[in-house]
């Protein structure tokens, strides 16, 4: 069964729906790149997915050691390539909740990032860059 069905809406955006659930989200060009810049580009979408896989391994870390990461904040940073036009950097900034996670806690939590399957699934050309800001 497929996962997800798209429908070209004009305008350079594209409709995607998640069929399992009917959730949608649309696409749209960023403005450097002919579109309006007014919805997640597909880039978009592929660096702000390596930063909810990367928090989602963390999370799943958290749930089977009885640690608490709600309230986590994540900002992303894409940066384009030219020539090919592609991903070359994606920053994850990850400002954890102010917890007292042990040293091998904060070290397992950064390890989770380095084997989310996006991590993994990224060319080795498009440069992840992980920075975890620890309260404590």
């Amino acid at each position: 069964m497929a996962t997800a069905a798209a429908k070209y809406l004009g305008g350079l955006r594209v409709e995607c729906t998640h069929l399992a659930s009917g959730t949608t989200i649309v696409t749209d060009a960023p403005v450097d790149n002919h579109g309006k810049g007014q919805a997640f580009s597909p880039t978009d979408l592929c660096a702000t997915a390596l930063a909810a896989c990367a928090m989602t391994f963390i999370g799943i870390y958290a749930n089977q050691h009885g640690i608490d990461v709600e309230g986590a904040e994540i900002s992303v940073t894409k940066t384009m390539s030219a020539n090919p036009r592609r991903l070359g950097k994606i920053e994850v900034v990850l400002d954890m909740p102010d917890r007292d996670y042990t040293d091998a806690q904060k070290a397992a939590m950064e390890h989770c990032a380095e084997v989310c399957p996006m991590h993994l699934s990224l060319h080795p050309d498009v440069e992840q860059v992980f920075t975890f800001n620890w309260k404590r």
